[in-house]
C-alpha cells in the first residue's frame, strides 16, 4: 500500500487504515491482536475506527505483533508521529472563544501531576497578577472578561498539594515591561510570594552566564507529565505526544534547570528587579 504521511488532514485516518489493513493481511482477528499486544479488544477496535489515536508505543507493539515488513513499519511509524502532532492556530481559538481554551487547559491541569514550564518571553498566566493577565490579552478584540476570570481561576491549581510545578523563566521574560513600572514591581513581588508555595519551584536563568550553556531552546513550552508537550509560536501552538519528542524536550528542560537560580537566590534577583521598577515609577 502507498502511505503519504505528509498529506495534511489525513494522518489519523491513514494510520487507522494502515493498521487495519496490516491486521487483515496477517489474517488475525482484533481479539487475537489484542492478546498479542496485551491490550483490550475495545482499544484495538477504537484505533482501527479512528475513535482513538494510538501513541507511538502502541503502534510499535501492533507492528511487532503483526510482523510487519521493516520498511513499511518505518512508514507507518512516521505516519503515527504525524498523527500524534497537532497544530492549534490562534485564529481558530479566537473564533471559538479564548475562554473555551482556558476550559481545555483547566481539564488538562486536573489530570496532570507534574508540570514543567519553560518561559523565555514573558510570565505565564498561572503566575500573573490580574493587571498582567489583562495586559497580555490586550491585543485580542472583544470582551476578554470571561477569559481573564478563567485564567485567574486556574491559578488555584498551584495550591493542589498532589501536584508539582517547575517554572523556568529567563531574565528577559521576567523583566519584559508588559505593564507599567508599578505593575511590573507588583508582578515581581507576586513571583516572590508564589515561590514560597511548597508545590511551586520558580527558577530564573539570568543574563550574562559564563561560558556556553550547551542548549538553545527557542520557544515557550510546557511539559505535562510524560504524556504531552505544548510548544507555543506567535500564531498558535503545536501539541506533541510522541514519546521521543517528549523525551527530547524534557532533556532540554533538565539542562536549562541546571543553569537556573532557585530559592533565596532567585527571590533576591526578583526583589532587586522589583526595586528597579519601583524607582522607575518615582
Amino acid at each position: 500500500m502507498t502511505l503519504e504521511p505528509e498529506r495534511p488532514g489525513q494522518p489519523r485516518s491513514d494510520l487507522a487504515e494502515a493498521l487495519r489493513a496490516e491486521r487483515r493481511r496477517a489474517g488475525i482477528s482484533q481479539a487475537a491482536l489484542a492478546r498479542r499486544c496485551n491490550m483490550s479488544q475495545t482499544k484495538i477496535s477504537n484505533i482501527e475506527s479512528r475513535k482513538l489515536t494510538p501513541d507511538i508505543v502502541d503502534v510499535e507493539l501492533i507492528l511487532e505483533a503483526l510482523h510487519v515488513d521493516r520498511a513499511l513499519a518505518r512508514d507507518i511509524l512516521s505516519l503515527a508521529r504525524t498523527a500524534n502532532t497537532e497544530w492549534q492556530d490562534d485564529w481558530s481559538s479566537q473564533r471559538r472563544g479564548l475562554d473555551k481554551k482556558q476550559n481545555e487547559l483547566s481539564r488538562l491541569e486536573v489530570v496532570t501531576t507534574e508540570f514543567r514550564f519553560f518561559l523565555p518571553t514573558m510570565i505565564t498566566g498561572l503566575l500573573a497578577t490580574p493587571e498582567y493577565v489583562r495586559a497580555s490579552l490586550s491585543r485580542n478584540a472583544g470582551d476578554m472578561s470571561k477569559t481573564i476570570a478563567k485564567k485567574l481561576e486556574r491559578q488555584r491549581v498551584l495550591k493542589d498539594s498532589a501536584k508539582r510545578f517547575t517554572f523556568l523563566l529567563t531574565e528577559q521574560a521576567v523583566k519584559w515591561p508588559i505593564v507599567s513600572p508599578g505593575g511590573m514591581s507588583m508582578q515581581l513581588d507576586h513571583l516572590v510570594s508564589l515561590s514560597r508555595i511548597p508545590t511551586v519551584r520558580i527558577g530564573i536563568i539570568p543574563n550574562g552566564l559564563a561560558g556556553p550553556v550547551g542548549v538553545n531552546p527557542l520557544s515557550v513550552f510546557t511539559i505535562y507529565d510524560r504524556r504531552l508537550v505544548t510548544v507555543e509560536t506567535p500564531t498558535g501552538g503545536v501539541l506533541l505526544r510522541d514519546y521521543r519528542d517528549i523525551a527530547e524536550i524534557r532533556e532540554q528542560f533538565d539542562r536549562c534547570e541546571e543553569i537556573a537560580v532557585f530559592g533565596d537566590d532567585c527571590r533576591a534577583l526578583l526583589s532587586n528587579w522589583s526595586g528597579i521598577f519601583t524607582r522607575q515609577r518615582e
